[in-house]
């Protein structure tokens, strides 16, 4: 299993939630309004105040995949959340060593 995160523009996120809605045993995502500042020179007549303020609305994306999922999904997160603009975002992947859904019953001790 993989744990893909994006940081994508706010108005991609109804493209990209549409084309994952198409993936069979799509296993959903967690979705969080944040912000966010990107590597870019700040321009010479900016101020600290300026620089610590310039941040841009985004929205992060969490998922955990199982490894068979991960290209179509991966695929899908960068083609339709890429604009061609500055700040389109990131994605990353990491391994996920375990997951647990606290929806399904487990039984740690004596059940």
């Amino acid at each position: 299993m993989k744990e893909i995160k994006a940081i994508v523009q706010p108005h991609r996120l109804p493209k990209i939630r549409s084309a994952l809605r198409n993936i069979r045993n799509f296993p959903g995502m967690t979705v969080s309004k944040v912000e966010g500042a990107g590597h870019h020179v700040a321009k010479p007549s900016q101020g600290i105040r300026e620089e610590l303020t310039d941040y841009t609305p985004k929205v992060r994306i969490e998922m955990v995949v199982p490894d068979e999922l991960l290209e179509g999904i991966l695929q899908i997160v960068v083609e339709v959340g890429h604009t061609g603009q500055v700040g389109d975002g990131i994605v990353w992947v990491t391994p996920v060593e375990r997951m647990i859904r606290l929806s399904e019953q487990i039984c740690v001790i004596d059940c």
